[in-house]
């Protein structure tokens, strides 16, 4: 609601009560634009929709009567799987470290994000490499034991969807120790108190208490993470686990079906959407107010001997398998094979990925303020809800969009070169797709989100009053947002590019297929070595995509315990 010294402002400077925030002239062409964004993002979206219903080859039949059912059981399996044991890491580890008090735990409030930075896939390979039939620790075992072959003994097969489910999760709980320890650290001290005065143990406090409290933030969790467990494809291929991601490449790929890929994908797009849907029903009707003393540093309990030592072991066992272990087996291989990686093959692949990652970094941070800006300028409900849809492209797994994005490119360029080889007789080729533009296209179609997600949290920091005084010194908007805005959001912009930009360096399914011949990433390169067994000669290109990974962490960690630190 504007205020009245808002209302006499607008009126000194040419408008109506009420009208600075609302359009008026210069307005409607952020409002333009922002829709024109949203257009943008759905337009993969819409291409996968059109080809699966009007495919030039309808091989939807059979697809449902052979390998679809297959395809949907295993999926569905895999999303139970990691969200379960996400959720058990999160939870345990995100109570542990806000309610106790035991060696390590500072150490651990921000140690147990670093599995973030390592993309599931490379977790799969080092893991793979260890505990394979030939791998050093089966081969260990059979020395010690005398055991000659795999009939003398059982060994849990690591490339199953058992392997794949405790891989995924493994990187993916920090989603949820994330949310929920947010939620148990801003949880009101009384409240617990309470329970506790009531008769309440510390696991019934938990249990009826404050897990509840917490629904809303671990639904949020689970659903970010069961969202990038579909995108995975790096990890079930490797696993031979037969996901409709999977699915989606072995059609196209190895069918030459585009239009039984898109179906597919149409398919993955309803799971999709009932993740939101799931995820924004467990939310209804949770909205919580906390009195004033959520903030409150609350006693934790301190804790030693055996307790200590429990705590310590649920916080450690996921940020040594999950992380430790990877790094130091990337770190030997690429020591040993140093000589061998390092290649001007090498250098040229990290390039790529670098100016890959660069660009969509910088496209999407261009149209993250545009975004955001015309959301916080014009309140009509139709932007609004066109910056809604233009976050549609995160929640879209790589392997659609590869989908959505060749689509449109492909039929552009066919249309110019139809258009080229009538009126002058030559041929265009391909101008789009198949180039390194539908790569970064891809990219910043999907990270769009995460850009303007971090510019808006700044720019609603940033007071009105700012805005009155620029209007006052003669500024129009687009003066307002450079000269006012961007310098003082420019600590929140530089965070989302470089988010943005680890994200692109780990893509991996939509560059596999999107990028031109003969145009390696660093992830691609990991991803081809690894698939012939030779992941000691891509350790190098996969110790740089973690190490790069750690910087955007390490941000996440320090702005999550200043944050702490102001509110107490």
């Amino acid at each position: 609601m504007v205020s009245q010294a808002e209302d006499r402002t607008a009126v000194a400077i040419g408008g109506r009560p009420g009208s600075l925030f609302k359009t008026r002239s210069g307005n409607g062409y952020w409002q333009f634009s922002v829709w024109l964004i949203a257009a943008i993002v759905l337009l993969p979206v819409l291409a996968v929709l059109w080809l699966a219903f009007f495919p030039e080859e309808n091989i939807w039949p059979h697809l449902l009567s052979t390998v679809l059912p297959n395809y949907i059981i295993t999926t569905i399996g895999l999303m139970l799987g990691v969200g379960f044991f996400a959720a058990w890491l999160g939870i345990s580890t995100a109570w542990v470290t806000t309610m106790y008090d035991f060696p390590g735990r500072k150490v651990f409030e921000w140690a147990l994000l670093l599995p973030f930075a390592v993309p599931a896939y490379v977790i799969a390979y080092v893991y793979t490499d260890m505990l394979e039939y030939s791998g050093w620790l089966q081969m260990g075992l059979r020395q010690l034991f005398g055991w000659h072959t795999a009939r003398d003994y059982w060994f849990p097969e690591i490339r199953s969807l058992g392997g794949a489910v405790i891989m995924l999760a493994l990187v993916l709980y920090p989603y949820v120790f994330m949310m929920v320890r947010a939620t148990f650290i801003e949880q009101s001290a009384s409240l617990r108190d309470a329970a506790r005065t009531l008769g309440c143990s510390r696991r019934q406090v938990f249990w009826r208490v404050s897990l509840p409290t917490a629904r809303p933030a671990l639904a949020v969790g689970v659903a970010l993470v069961l969202m990038e467990a579909l995108n995975d494809f790096g990890t079930v291929d490797y696993f031979a686990v037969r996901t409709l991601t999977a699915g989606i490449y072995d059609v196209w790929m190895n069918m030459g079906n585009i239009g039984g890929a898109a179906q597919i994908a149409s398919v993955m797009m309803i799971f999709i959407l009932v993740l939101i849907g799931l995820e924004r029903h467990s939310r209804r009707r949770q909205k919580q107010f906390s009195r004033g003393d959520r903030f409150k540093a609350f006693q934790r309990t301190k804790l030693s001997g055996r307790k200590a030592f429990a705590c310590w072991l649920i916080c450690i066992m996921p940020l040594v398998f999950g992380f430790i272990v990877p790094v130091l087996s990337l770190a030997r291989h690429a020591i040993v094979y140093f000589e061998v990686s390092w290649t001007p093959d090498f250098l040229e692949m990290s390039w790529n990925s670098f100016m890959l990652s660069a660009v969509a970094a910088l496209g999407t941070i261009f149209l993250g303020l545009i975004l955001a800006y015309g959301k916080r300028l014009v309140k009509a409900s139709s932007v609004q809800k066109a910056v809604r849809l233009s976050g549609l492209g995160y929640a879209m797994p790589g392997a659609v969009l590869a989908v959505g994005v060749i689509i449109p490119l492909a039929a552009f360029d066919n249309a110019v070169d139809d258009l080229f080889e009538s009126w002058f007789g030559i041929s265009t080729g391909l101008l789009l797709s198949g180039t390194v533009f539908a790569v970064i296209f891809a990219y910043i179609v999907r990270f769009l989100a995460v850009s303007a997600g971090s510019i808006e949290s700044s720019l609603e920091k940033v007071t009105p009053s700012m805005d009155m005084a620029a209007r006052s010194l003669g500024y129009n908007t687009l003066q307002i947002l450079l000269k006012v805005h961007v310098p003082m959001i420019k600590p929140g912009v530089l965070t989302a590019a470089l988010v943005v930009f680890v994200d692109c360096m780990k893509e991996l399914p939509a560059t596999l297929v999107l990028r031109p011949f003969n145009f390696d990433t660093l992830a691609t390169h990991v991803y081809q070595f690894a698939s012939d067994e030779l992941l000691e000669e891509s350790a190098l290109s996969a110790l740089v995509i973690v190490l790069v990974g750690i910087i955007p962490v390490i941000l996440l960690s320090r702005s999550i315990i200043a944050s702490r630190n102001e509110k107490q």
